[in-house]
């Protein structure tokens, strides 16, 4: 059993978790950057105000590009009054909180045409009785790993990197199998073990969570036994912890500082940051674990004392390029349509990310998963995107390219999945054509283990029971 530290999505696909980071049986018993803010078509609970500008000049990275499919994406909501749309999604996000029993959720939905609707419900903080708002950030956890991947796939594009490049060279203190490829790290099949995932490091990370560590000590973690790379699917977040670290060989510049210059500044994603790196630029949720009352019942409890780092210090550095980063859901959704719509990358470096969906699932992987994104289907349809999960958080984040917008759901617990609330929601916001009703399915979203876990980071297949890393 892997860690409990990480809530199991910091980047594996949505369905698995995270061992730092998951919640555990042991531990319970872009769009382009715009000056002024889109038309909000509703709000449920506070909406945020302007952000400031960025403090941190972005550098070199490409223009952000519109692409084809946002101009070519259907209007949202055909033929519904806007206020009434709005009136209808307030009221389902209040009834799916309470029917799921957790203590808080905040959803952006993002059409392509600019419309959104932000909503919010339940408690960013239980004990001093603070509201959930739309300016609520959250630990994206496994999500991260779709900017990390970002970056390594535009370094791909400038000619810096080439996807089936040796890392070892690039690497030489990881004393990695020279076989081991960039494409291997950014679609899970290098065999690299999942240190979150070694039982032997939840006790560290517990025992100072206010510990930074290094991405050495994380390493130090990776068991000895691996399989052949190239041969098998296997979420892992020690996979984009090596990523980072390769970013940071080839630009001399750590990952945080080329995700704020590549991405969060030029896409305007001015309420995200780098944690442990940056200053938080919104208040973050506090995260919960469900726990046993003496005489039956369960509570909430957090996961961890008040920090500026959500849930805690050591699990979020142990994670790094795997589960870092943290931002609101408006700022959430609107970088995963950028990322999916093709605003992001060059077109060639775009579809060889989707294509690579067909190299994993030649190996059978329990999700479909390309080179840092997962292809999902939500309701009968197609979406793109990742799930997040550490101990006290889980979220997901799609874009529907048939619905034309994007969708984040960001929670403060690490049990319940996100992705029903999700599927609900699209019902009301896109509903499909009457003529051909959609598969009753839920999509299983739950993440891999991740950092800090017995389950994956965000975005990994399965959830462990141990304290979650990011997943």
């Amino acid at each position: 059993m892997g860690s409990g530290l990480t809530g199991g999505g910091l980047g594996a696909p949505v369905g698995a978790v995270s061992s730092a980071a998951s919640e555990s049986a042991a531990a319970s018993a872009a769009a382009i950057p715009v000056d002024t803010p889109s038309p909000v078509v509703a709000s449920a609970g506070p909406s945020a105000p302007p952000p400031a500008p960025s403090a941190t000049p972005p550098t070199p990275p490409p223009t952000p590009r519109p692409s084809a499919a946002a101009s070519a994406s259907p209007a949202p909501g055909p033929g519904q009054d806007p206020e009434a749309l709005a009136a209808r999604l307030d009221a389902r996000l209040t009834q799916l909180r309470k029917a799921a029993a957790i203590p808080g959720v905040s959803v952006a939905i993002v059409w392509d045409d600019g419309r959104r609707w932000l909503g919010a419900a339940g408690r960013a903080d239980i004990v001093a009785k603070e509201p959930m708002t739309t300016r609520t950030a959250f630990a994206l956890a496994s999500v991260s790993k779709t900017l990390t991947a970002a970056v390594v796939l535009q370094l791909v594009g400038e000619g810096r990197l080439a996807l089936d490049q040796p890392v070892a060279p690039l690497l030489p203190a990881y004393k990695l199998d020279r076989r081991i490829t960039v494409r291997m790290l950014l679609d899970h099949t290098s065999g690299l073990p999942d240190y979150f995932l070694n039982p032997k490091i939840d006790k560290p990370l517990r025992a100072r969570p206010d510990a930074a560590w290094t991405p050495e000590r994380a390493w130090s973690y990776v068991p000895a036994k691996r399989p052949v790379p190239g041969k098998v699917w296997r979420y892992s977040n020690t996979n984009y912890l090596l990523l980072g670290e390769l970013v940071e060989a080839i630009t001399g510049r750590t990952i945080a500082v080329e995700v704020r210059a590549r991405l969060l500044d030029p896409f305007a994603l001015r309420s995200s940051w780098y944690q442990a790196e940056e200053k938080p630029r919104a208040e973050g949720a506090t995260g919960y674990r469900r726990v046993a009352k003496e005489g039956g019942g369960t509570r909430w409890i957090p996961v961890a004392p008040p920090s500026d780092v959500m849930p805690f210090r050591s699990v979020v550095t142990a994670a790094a390029g795997a589960g870092s980063v943290a931002a609101t859901a408006l700022d959430a959704a609107r970088w995963m349509g950028a990322f999916a719509r093709g605003e992001v990358l060059p077109p060639d470096v775009q579809a060889a990310m989707i294509a690579d969906l067909a190299v994993t699932q030649a190996m059978r992987a329990g999700v479909g998963y390309g080179l840092g994104i997962r292809v999902i289907p939500v309701d009968g349809r197609r979406a793109l995107g990742h799930s997040g999960r550490y101990l006290g958080f889980r979220n997901v984040v799609l874009y529907v390219p048939e619905a034309g917008l994007s969708i984040a759901v960001l929670t403060n617990q690490g049990t319940y999945d996100p992705a029903k609330i999700a599927t609900m929601l699209l019902r009301i916001a896109a509903p499909r054509p009457a003529a051909t009703p959609s598969p009753t399915v839920t999509p299983t979203l739950s993440t891999p283990a991740g950092p800090g876990g017995s389950a994956p980071a965000s975005g990994s297949p399965s959830v462990s029971v141990s304290p979650v890393p990011p997943g």
